[in-house]
């Protein structure tokens, strides 16, 4: 199999994700900008693998049942998630919330690597493996803050996905934004992602002082952004990733010195 059959096979797997979750030959043949023979052959070999199927009412592809233990293998292996756990059930006990720790993936989205629920009743959705675009999450806002400028500029300079009428797609304006995280160490979202729905999350960095991933709660506007309650939990966050940070090897450099 050729460099370029592997790249066209691993945009049939981000398309199934991103836009699936069924989609025909003709569809992914026009996604991917080739023949409809070609990308019935790569279907075919993504098939025999198990990483893709076919439905046999739509004849359409979805996702196959392989890419979850390769998922699984990966959060297996990823540091991260694994040094995590305790502290993001730590900062759930403390805010009452639920907790996401999500790392950066290849399509500019914040993947959720762990969830650790939100203490208390009612039923909740576990969100592992969620993928949710940079622009529209706290968590996205939080990591990139603190990536290199020329990363900052290629990601706002690149597509910044809408998902709703709150949705912040101006570059100046995100970058405004993203000069303030630097200066507080967390991010705040309000209904970006989803109507009802905010974030509060601070950047972890690895033992060479570079943002590895983001540690933040998630939950309805009134509880998180209630002006008794916002700073309470601002604060929280942003102690949680400054230890699971140095656990991660991370000098105290990393430390924001603001007034609180």
């Amino acid at each position: 199999m050729t460099v370029q059959s592997v790249q066209r096979a691993a945009r049939i797997l981000r398309e199934l994700a991103i836009a699936g979750p069924r989609l025909g030959v003709t569809e992914l043949a026009d996604r991917i900008g080739v023949s409809k023979p070609t990308a019935h052959a790569l279907l075919r070999t993504l098939e025999a693998e198990g990483l893709v199927r076919q439905e046999k009412e739509t004849s359409k592809y979805l996702l196959g049942s392989a890419l979850l233990r390769l998922g699984n293998s990966y959060l297996e292996t990823q540091e991260l998630r694994s040094r995590s756990v305790a502290w993001a059930d730590t900062l759930a006990e403390r805010t009452g919330e639920a907790v996401w720790v999500a790392v950066l993936d290849h399509c500019d989205h914040m993947l959720v690597v762990h969830h650790a629920f939100r203490h208390g009743s009612g039923v909740q959705i576990l969100e592992l493996g969620a993928s949710v675009p940079w622009n529209t999450c706290a968590l996205g806002k939080a990591f990139v803050a603190f990536l290199p400028q020329s990363r900052q500029k290629e990601l706002l300079e690149g597509e910044l996905t809408r998902l709703t009428g709150q949705t912040v797609v101006d570059p100046p304006a995100l970058a405004e934004q993203l000069t303030q995280i630097q200066r507080i160490g967390y991010a705040l979202e309000e209904q970006e992602s989803a109507l009802g729905e905010a974030g509060i999350a601070s950047p972890v960095f690895d033992r060479h002082g570079s943002p590895t991933g983001a540690i933040g709660i998630v939950g309805p506007v009134e509880r998180l952004l209630a002006e008794a309650d916002q700073q309470r939990h601002a604060l929280a966050v942003r102690e949680v990733a400054t230890l699971l940070s140095r656990e991660l090897g991370a000098g105290r450099g990393v430390a924001w010195r603001v007034s609180d």
